[in-house]
């Protein structure tokens, strides 16, 4: 039997977990602080599609740690972070969903903190409805941030609903 050494998994795992964050697409990044080693503090935006419903994109944005851990992977990012969700194309909901359903999902710290997208539907008003939030094994954050999406027509298709 051969003998993995401890590094060895635990940069296997850290690997694994950047992975399990890779479905958001990066849109762009602005620098807000310098770092003499690593890489800078930046604000990342970052687009993804809702999976169980067609014709939506949120756009996320939010704060990634520099510097020697950052660039590492070790650092715990902020819980800031803002979402908007447009329609871009026709509304097809796949498949029913519940209430505060996570969307997307992306690691904040090596293994205790994450950033979550959860959906809501407002019925009476047609809406879907995306919370961003972060939350932590012990302690989570109050920080978060909200919008809504109409559920209209789009360009002469009506809009599908769950079946």
């Amino acid at each position: 039997m051969q003998r993995v050494p401890l590094s060895g998994l635990f940069f296997g795992a850290l690997g694994a977990l950047a992975l399990a964050s890779s479905q958001a697409e990066e849109i762009g990044s602005v620098d807000t602080v310098f770092q003499w080693l690593g890489p800078n503090h930046k604000i990342v935006v970052e687009a993804f599609d809702d999976p169980k419903i067609d014709g939506v994109t949120c756009y996320v944005s939010r704060s990634q740690t520099g510097g020697i851990k950052g660039g590492l992977g070790l650092a715990e990012d902020t819980s800031d972070a803002s979402i908007a969700c447009r329609q871009v194309g026709p509304i097809n909901v796949k498949e029913k969903f519940k209430a505060g359903e996570e969307v997307f999902t992306e690691r904040r710290s090596l293994l205790f903190k994450k950033m979550r997208v959860v959906r809501f539907l407002d019925q009476p008003r047609n809406t879907l409805i995306y919370l961003v939030y972060s939350d932590k094994l012990v302690e989570g954050s109050p920080k978060n941030s909200v919008t809504a999406v109409p559920i209209m027509p789009w360009a002469g298709t009506p809009p599908k609903t769950a079946p």
